[in-house]
């Protein structure tokens, strides 16, 4: 039986993701659901955003390429926003735009966005099976 994901990146994402890890090391994601800028997921370099109870870990994704090597971005969400969103499968992208002030995509002319759809019925039994609800 496959592992149940809760977050994946388009291969766009991925390739953005890889050019700002060659700039800025090692990154992470965070999604805190508020308003403004706090609505679209947050990239920064690992470490700059810390992350504690009140935040849930969705899952890594794996962005390295035979160029890069190994690359793992570790994506977070507030568990409030959580809430909302436990039933949803998300996709990181990646769109032309003004990127939010504080996530790394900003000077590149783009911004990253989340896609969502929701769980199937088998992978939400599937997730509260293994308690990663």
């Amino acid at each position: 039986m496959t592992e149940v994901e809760r977050v994946a990146v388009t291969p766009a994402a991925a390739a953005l993701l890889r050019s700002l890890h060659a700039q800025h090391g090692d990154l992470m994601f965070h999604q805190s659901g508020g308003c403004c800028d706090g609505s679209s997921p947050m990239c920064y370099p690992a470490g700059d955003f810390l992350t504690g109870d009140v935040d849930v870990h969705l899952g890594d994704l794996e962005v390295g390429d035979q160029a890069s090597g190994p690359v793992t971005v570790p994506v977070w969400m507030t568990r409030v926003q959580y809430e909302y969103w436990k039933h949803t499968h998300l996709t990181i992208d990646v769109v032309p735009g003004r990127g939010a002030g504080f996530s790394l995509e900003a000077p590149e002319g783009v911004r990253f966005l989340i896609r969502s759809r929701l769980l199937t019925d088998d992978e939400y039994a599937r997730l509260r099976a293994t308690a990663v609800l």
